[in-house]
């Protein structure tokens, strides 16, 4: 005999079964139901901003935007769903041609936003972005260690943007014929080394090659971060095929084991999808984290940088005040081994980019960049004569003192 409950029960579960089903599969068109809780207005300045100018967004509506959204079947794992986030160039969405295959293979959200291309002004390209990754992170459960932000051409530097900002909520970047640059901040460029994964592709007929393949990619790579460079054969300056995006994810996701050991040891370098902390709480947390990685000489400038971070983007907040009172005790020391962690962090950053910039400048370039060539090779001399200026480096300084007379060639 069937009870009540028993047939409450049951017709609960053919609800249940039904909206799981709707929510699963392809639809081209998604409404994004309530504004993010992520805080996008860091990404376009040094602070989290409560109440941002007018004029970022313009009447923008949250609950107007729109995006293309694949969910898989398969049920999330323990860790989670993997995502990727792709912003098209254009005003429709983009990606889901060339990456469908992978996706439903390999069990993938993806999303695309639309209205979010290159005729966007950045502030209200970033909401929107954001809008859809919090929307997708509210209804699934998705992987912030296996969550790749990718886009192509301008999308691909929004992409960069938004992940060097933002790295808890992102296991890497995978930029399309495009570059970006690391925040000044140099907590963030820390948790770039730490945390984030890049995937560049690019192909052998893009007039980005020459800087995405000589330029960004060993730029990074040499600053620390865990970097790749998939160059596509006959690729001009398009979105690559199944195969290319195939080999970057299985690289991106092969850096996952480290993503997770890094959120055990801090938690707040990444944000479960079931969470979307306040700034009050974020705030906190990376205080924390900062006051612990001071207990430890190896970590103590990673640290100080971290409160600075703090006491720069909450400015309002408690975690500031307690930040910059630390910050003063530290300053007030006799001694300041870190300081010397901050010059030779400089110094590397400096020698990659200095190379990097070099081989850029140096090398073959497409016709709509040859102008720009002799700028380039004079930023080049003017970064080596910094080099062997400081001269703590013997073999950048010998370096430098080779190549600036080769640069001088190209800088007339």
């Amino acid at each position: 005999m069937t009870t009540p409950f028993a047939r409450i029960a049951g017709l609960w579960l053919l609800v249940t079964t039904a909206c799981l089903a709707a929510d699963t599969g392809y639809q081209k068109e998604v409404t994004v139901a309530q504004p993010t809780r992520l805080d996008w207005t860091f990404v376009v300045s040094n602070q989290s901003v409560v109440d941002p100018p007018a004029e970022w967004l313009q009447g923008y509506d949250s609950q107007q935007q729109r995006y293309e959204l694949f969910v898989p079947p398969a049920k999330a794992k323990n860790d989670g769903l993997p995502m990727i986030l792709f912003i098209s160039a254009g005003d429709a969405p983009a990606g889901w041609n060339q990456l469908e295959s992978v996706c439903k293979q390999k069990g993938i959200v993806f999303a695309s936003p639309y209205g979010a291309g290159n005729n966007t002004a950045m502030p209200r390209r970033v909401k929107t972005v954001l809008d859809v990754l919090d929307d997708v992170r509210r209804q699934h459960r998705i992987d912030p260690d296996r969550t790749y932000i990718a886009g192509f051409s301008g999308g691909g530097r929004v992409a960069c943007a938004i992940a060097f900002a933002l790295p808890e909520l992102f296991g890497g970047a995978m930029p399309v014929c495009a570059g970006g640059e690391l925040r000044e901040e140099p907590w963030l460029r820390h948790r770039a080394i730490d945390r984030l994964s890049l995937a560049f592709l690019t192909g052998t007929e893009d007039f980005n090659q020459s800087e995405v393949e000589r330029f960004r990619g060993p730029m990074f790579s040499e600053m620390g971060i865990r970097t790749k460079v998939v160059v596509v054969p006959k690729l001009g300056h398009a979105i690559p095929d199944a195969k290319s995006f195939q080999t970057a994810i299985e690289w991106l996701d092969a850096g996952a084991v480290e993503r997770r050991k890094l959120a055990k040891q801090y938690p707040a370098s990444h944000t479960l999808s079931d969470a979307a902390p306040r700034r009050e709480e974020q705030a906190k947390a990376l205080l924390d984290e900062g006051l612990l990685r001071l207990k430890d000489r190896k970590t103590t400038f990673a640290g100080l940088m971290q409160l600075q971070g703090v006491m720069t983007r909450w400015a309002d907040l408690p975690a500031a005040e307690a930040a910059k009172k630390t910050l003063l005790e530290y300053e007030s020391k006799a001694e300041k081994p870190w300081e010397a962690d901050d010059i030779a962090e400089q110094r590397k950053f400096l020698i990659a980019r200095v190379r990097a910039l070099d081989a850029y400048a140096s090398g073959k370039l497409p016709d709509q960049y040859v102008k720009q060539r002799p700028d380039m090779a004079k930023a080049a001399i003017a970064l080596w004569q910094d080099v062997i200026e400081d001269g703590q480096d013997a073999k950048a300084a010998s370096e430098g003192k080779r190549r600036i007379p080769e640069l001088k060639k190209l800088a007339e």
